[in-house]
């Protein structure tokens, strides 16, 4: 392509301060060097991290920063070493990696890789420390190895996940963060049976996604926790049977939930980052063969407190970090549900805005009004 190896002015959306609306600027993005990769970003959408980082409550701040992590695009140049992607291909940038090459990446249990892991403090690229955006010469940090809120962005190869070109962009974007985190917590990590009952702990767009899991894998009865009863009738889209308000009783929620099912759920799943309701979610599954999985965040100063006596009874807690995906090895294969009808994507997508009104999608997340707002880029 004529811009190899050249400086691509583009537009970005530059977060220059905490909280403040996002600036479209012209950005000058660098070629990719050593096991990197230039793409051009075609959608993107928002995800609660991104706001979480740039409202910087409880984070590091690192700004002026391009946010963004969930999103897809076609490869436009390929630095020095890589070999498995080229020019035109279709790919997912996503926020933790896979080099193949360490321990974890060789560990058929995990997914965290050790060069790669997901890194929220780093602004700058691997190779060299240094930033790949700039602006008449200012550097403009980077967010999660990603910063998919520029029409060109440099990504190391070990985040970029080669998928079908005949997958619709626009759909499989969502599958780069939340929508995996969710789906993956259910089918690779809670692995409930058909005709089992599962309880999901927060109806945002990951815990719905957890609540397709279940659908997908024939769940009986799946029970959606949450605070804010508006969301029940979003939640049956998504196979979800019954709504629990903890506000709405007097006593324990899990303890609501184990008369409700003669004992406990078969799965729980947690998607909040509380830990009232991470301990609720393990505490409300059966004894004997109870399986809790933990997927929201907590602060960092946050500790959980549960009787042994729960571990002793035979329940299982577990956490999952991605929904245990590999994502150069696995996400492919999730796309692939996708394009045969097994899971529905078009369902997560509340509101699309263009590029240049990428606030509103800050706005509708802020106001709780949205799943995932698409946001595409030529627009």
């Amino acid at each position: 392509m004529a811009s190899t190896g050249q400086v691509i002015r583009c537009k970005a959306a530059v977060a220059w301060e905490a909280g403040k609306p996002l600036v479209i600027e012209e950005v000058e993005v660098a070629p990719p060097q050593a096991m990197e990769v230039r793409l051009k970003i075609l959608v993107t959408s928002l995800c609660h991290s991104d706001v979480c980082f740039w409202e910087a409550k409880g984070q590091t701040p690192l700004f002026p920063r391009i946010f963004g992590h969930e999103a897809a695009g076609i490869v436009e140049s390929v630095g020095e070493g890589v070999t498995d992607l080229e020019p035109g291909d279709h790919v997912l940038p996503v926020f933790t990696g896979e080099c193949k090459e360490c321990r974890h990446c060789k560990s058929e249990e995990s997914n965290m890789c050790d060069l790669l892991r997901v890194n929220a403090d780093r602004g700058v690229m691997l190779s060299d420390g240094n930033s790949r955006f700039s602006i008449r010469g200012q550097p403009i940090y980077h967010f999660v190895g990603t910063s998919t809120f520029s029409e060109y962005t440099v990504v190391h190869v070990g985040c970029l996940v080669k998928i079908n070109p005949a997958a619709p962009l626009d759909k499989v974007c969502l599958l780069s963060c939340g929508i995996s985190t969710g789906l993956g917590a259910t089918l690779n990590v809670a692995k409930p049976k058909a005709g089992s009952t599962v309880a999901i702990f927060g109806l945002g767009a990951v815990g719905l996604a957890a609540a397709e899991g279940a659908r997908i894998s024939g769940a009986s009865r799946i029970i959606g926790v949450d605070l804010y009863s508006s969301r029940f009738n979003e939640a049956k889209k998504f196979g979800v049977t019954e709504f629990v308000n903890p506000n709405d009783y007097d006593k324990p929620v899990h303890e609501v939930i184990a008369e409700m099912t003669d004992g406990g759920v078969d799965r729980s799943v947690e998607c909040t980052g509380s830990i009232s309701a991470m301990i609720s979610a393990f505490e409300c599954v059966h004894d004997g063969w109870g399986v809790a999985v933990l997927v929201g965040v907590p602060s960092k100063d946050d500790s959980f407190k549960t009787h042994p006596v729960n571990f002793l009874s035979e329940r299982t807690l577990k956490g999952t970090f991605f929904g245990n995906y590999k994502p150069r090895t696995d996400l492919p294969s999730v796309v692939e549900k996708y394009m045969n009808k097994e899971l529905e994507l078009e369902k997560f997508i509340s509101h699309e805005v263009p590029f240049s009104e990428i606030n509103k999608a800050f706005e509708y997340m802020l106001a709780r009004a949205s799943l995932r707002c698409i946001i595409r880029m030529g627009e």
